[in-house]
């Protein structure tokens, strides 16, 4: 029997916060929410959502794992859009005849804006 993935789960200090950003990011919506916690729904009903969960800890490292988002258009308009709404820019990448963009967002947590078809990239890539 194969595992199946159900909901992605954030820690971190302000629940409502990030999960506002990454409502605005993906365009899904801020559902249910309180001061320790706050749940994104995904209007599509592709995917269960987001989770958001308030911890004690700070984040201190580089996250072991990240989300890849990939823009409609083109990276460099999605970046400025997402800065607009609190992310960060950690750096630009070139290698292997690719580029993508890392960025940060309202608490620090680590996620790549990958180049999108006003990029020159397409579906058919691997």
């Amino acid at each position: 029997m194969a595992l199946q993935p159900d909901t992605l789960t954030f820690d971190c200090a302000d629940p409502v916060r990030v999960a506002t950003f990454w409502a605005d990011a993906l365009g899904y919506e801020l559902g249910e929410s309180g001061s320790d916690f706050a749940y994104v729904r995904d209007p599509t009903g592709a995917t269960r959502g987001m989770f958001f969960q308030q911890v004690p800890e700070a984040k201190t490292a580089k996250n072991r794992m990240h989300l890849d988002v990939r823009p409609s258009g083109s990276m460099a308009e999605e970046v400025e859009r997402l800065e607009g709404l609190g992310a960060t820019v950690r750096g630009f990448i070139k290698e292997e005849g690719s580029f993508w963009t890392q960025m940060r967002d309202t608490e620090g947590n680590e996620f790549c804006v990958l180049r999108g078809p006003d990029d020159g990239w397409s579906p058919e890539e691997p």
